[in-house]
């Protein structure tokens, strides 16, 4: 049923008899009402009307029409998993309408259109809701989903995992501390309360970590703090053992209510105000957000988000100490791998991806995977976000470039590697285009910029190199990463795309170097490093701005038999060749104390300098 023309009859059916008035078009957004980038299988609604599962994604269905915006990571992915129903609507390319743009093109004036308000945030309603009234169209909030309706019967139950407690050992700061904190911001905003509804940041704060969405260690709930107490609204039953004993030790004390209190409980704060107005995020739920009063709302991001993407000394030493554990996973894959081709065996994307993961769950405080891996032979490599399964699996061989993107988490944190593989011989074109990604992304690493500078003024520098040649890739440059929490974390990032939220580079924020190349149909390279910002040492301090730079904290080789030496500046080899002598530094005497010569020898092999 999931994806077919009799869904979208039936919710055409449901929009036709929507009251007071039909609904001429629905609006299907991929987000689930903590505006999550990947959800539960219960949130699924896109993918289940669509067919399309990627995780990025916004359905339009009219009465004689069905649309799907996406952007450059998935198109391929969109075209193959939707049916003749479809058009795909590429987001992102120069002629690609918005949304907005389109509705308000192709629907009739008065027009009601419909959409979950927990399912968009406050920052996409208002200008969509401004766009169709120019237009003498209205957008409706339709809290009764039209997708759920259709789905009830089959529809996954919403998840509720046990949470864990994350040890101070691992945590860095206790909740007693974060609380101090963001009081004090509050009070420089003159906000009595604060409303959490990010889940990650939840989890972060609390220093708690649960399962309720595949890969990413946070549980549903919302917070409401202030200056006395805080509120967590949550399934009690999930809660960890002796939950009072833990606030104790925290000197804090949280009142549990049910998860679906949130709407009444924030009334009573709104009639409980002083002076004070509520703090919410814009990305937060439009139906949350809207239950505040302009006059008594403040709309910025939360101070957590950005408290949490500095990370602290604890944090730091569990990133560095992590991505170490990891790269020797990482090596032992590698180098199975590459000698499994070798002498003949098959090997699959799937069956790669599972030996790798078994490989990583040996290492210590390993804790899950922190994405799907993306295992991908040939074309199925320029799909962006390829994910293998039965149906799209290759072999991996001698004569297709072979592309793994995958990470961990860990107690002490979170990975996210890619690495681009020729097992055989690459042809001069694959060369040229490993070899202008890998050139973007070492200037990219050893870039000196002024601290608190956005990050998408860096990201022309990964491109530079594919651009002077008339190539590109689809997707951004870098993204900030949880520290045993979503491998994807804002607010900062880098890309073509501006972020309203990013408060600039920071030191010890850590975030992905990840420029990359996609022939369709024909292959895909990405490299991938995770960096942290340090203090970089100039002649001059941008007039006491700050120098920053990045450090690699990723411990992998990058394959140089793909590399064009003509195209390096000598500069650039001796980037590449300190690394790979770190690498090898930090990397060999562990492999040589565990007596894995073989993994040793393939990695004395891939760290030589060129």
């Amino acid at each position: 049923m999931q994806g077919s023309a009799e869904v979208l009859e039936k919710l055409r059916d449901l929009m036709r008899g929507f009251k007071p008035q039909s609904l001429f078009a629905y609006i299907i957004p991929t987000e689930d009402a903590h505006q999550n980038e990947y959800i539960c299988k219960h949130d699924a609604r896109r993918a289940f009307i669509s067919g399309f599962n990627g995780s990025a994604g916004t359905a339009v269905v009219t009465y004689d029409k069905a649309i799907m915006w996406t952007d450059g990571r998935y198109y391929q992915q969109a075209e193959k998993q939707m049916n003749s129903s479809w058009e795909l609507m590429k987001d992102g390319l120069p002629n690609t309408p918005s949304i907005g743009k389109w509705l308000t093109g192709n629907i009739p004036r008065h027009s009601n259109v419909g959409v979950d308000p927990t399912l968009f945030s406050y920052r996409q309603w208002k200008p969509l809701q401004k766009q169709l009234k120019s237009a003498d169209c209205i957008l409706i909030p339709v809290k009764n989903n039209l997708v759920d309706l259709i789905w009830m019967a089959d529809q996954p139950k919403r998840p509720s995992e046990p949470i864990r407690y994350l040890e101070q050992k691992f945590a860095g700061l206790t909740v007693a501390k974060k609380w101090e904190n963001v009081k004090k911001q509050m009070l420089d905003k003159m906000a009595e309360a604060l409303l959490v509804t990010s889940l990650d940041e939840i989890a972060w704060f609390l220093n708690l970590r649960g399962s309720d969405i595949d890969f990413n260690p946070v549980f549903f709930a919302y917070l409401i703090i202030d200056m006395d107490k805080i509120k967590l609204f949550i399934d009690e039953s999930k809660l960890p053992e002796h939950f009072g004993n833990y606030q104790k030790e925290n000197n804090i004390d949280i009142k549990i209510l049910q998860y679906d209190f949130i709407e009444d409980e924030l009334q009573t704060t709104i009639n409980s105000l002083k002076k004070g107005k509520i703090w919410i995020s814009p990305t937060s739920n439009y139906h949350l957000c809207s239950l505040i009063p302009k006059i008594l709302r403040f709309q910025e991001i939360t101070p957590i988000a950005l408290n949490k993407a500095i990370k602290n000394v604890t944090e730091i030493n569990g990133f560095v100490d992590c991505h170490v554990r990891d790269g020797i996973s990482l090596c032992r894959y590698f180098a199975w791998l590459e000698q499994t081709i070798q002498s003949g065996e098959e090997v699959s994307e799937v069956s790669g991806a599972a030996k790798l993961e078994e490989i990583r769950s040996k290492s210590k405080y390993y804790m899950g995977l922190s994405f799907s891996t993306i295992s991908a032979s040939g074309p199925n490599g320029s799909i962006i976000h390829y994910n293998p399964d039965a149906n799209t699996n290759r072999h991996i061989t001698s004569r297709e470039i072979y592309l793994c993107d995958s990470g961990a988490q860990y107690l002490d944190g979170t990975t996210d590697v890619t690495r681009t593989f020729h097992f055989g011989v690459p042809t001069e074109f694959q060369k040229d285009a490993y070899t202008r990604v890998l050139k973007g992304q070492l200037a990219f690493g050893s870039t000196i910029f002024p601290a608190m500078v956005k990050g998408q003024f860096l990201d022309t520098i990964a491109r530079k190199f594919l651009w002077d040649v008339g190539l590109d890739y689809g997707h951004g440059t870098g993204h900030g990463i949880g520290s045993f929490l979503n491998v994807h974390e804002g607010p900062m990032g880098v890309g073509i795309r501006s972020m309203p939220d990013d408060p600039g580079l920071q030191e010890n924020m850590f975030i992905s170097n990840e420029p990359g190349y996609y022939q369709d149909g024909e292959f895909g390279i990405r490299i991938e490093d995770i960096v942290q910002i340090v203090p970089a040492l100039t002649k001059h301090n941008f007039a006491g701005r700050g120098a920053l730079t990045f450090k690699t904290i990723t411990m992998c080789p990058k394959q140089t038999k793909m590399v064009n030496k003509n195209l390096l500046s000598d500069v650039e080899l001796n980037i590449l060749n300190d690394y790979h002598k770190r690498v090898w530094e930090i990397l060999s005497p562990v492999l040589r104390e565990e007596g894995d010569y073989f993994t040793l020898a393939w990695l004395e092999k891939e760290t030589r300098s060129i």
